[in-house]
């Protein structure tokens, strides 16, 4: 089955966001190259954390509990961004079909498996910072 051309025209607007996300990107690294200052020196490669002078090593070791909570972060993050998609499309069904309880079902899983971690994780003591 092939395309004709008007079935491709269609995808016109994606290629010209795509042209413009590209030439953005393109245009800051060039500008900042051209019109940026370009100093060297011992202060200005020093590392800068704050606005304070850096007093250790900045190869300290954290707690793996600060890497365990920023992925709870991450999968209540991502938890919302399919939730959103989710809810504009489970809306517009009409009430009562096999699709819906199954969409329902679909989304009840997600949701317990969420929970479970969410569970699994206040119980390891993460959300503790003693």
């Amino acid at each position: 089955m092939l395309l004709a051309v008007s079935d491709l025209s269609v995808y016109v607007p994606i290629g010209i966001l795509v042209l413009m996300a590209v030439g953005f990107a393109v245009a800051n690294i060039a500008l900042t190259l051209i019109i940026g200052p370009s100093r060297e020196g011992a202060v200005k490669g020093q590392a800068y954390e704050s606005g304070m002078n850096p007093l250790m090593s900045a190869r300290k070791r954290f707690n793996v509990r600060f890497y365990i909570l920023a992925m709870i972060f991450l999968l209540f993050d991502v938890e919302v961004i399919f939730l959103y998609p989710w809810a504009a499309t489970f809306g517009q069904m009409s009430p009562q079909t096999p699709e819906g309880a199954v969409f329902l079902g679909r989304i009840m899983f997600f949701l317990f498996t969420t929970v479970v971690a969410f569970i699994y994780a206040y119980r390891k003591g993460v959300f503790r910072f003693d």
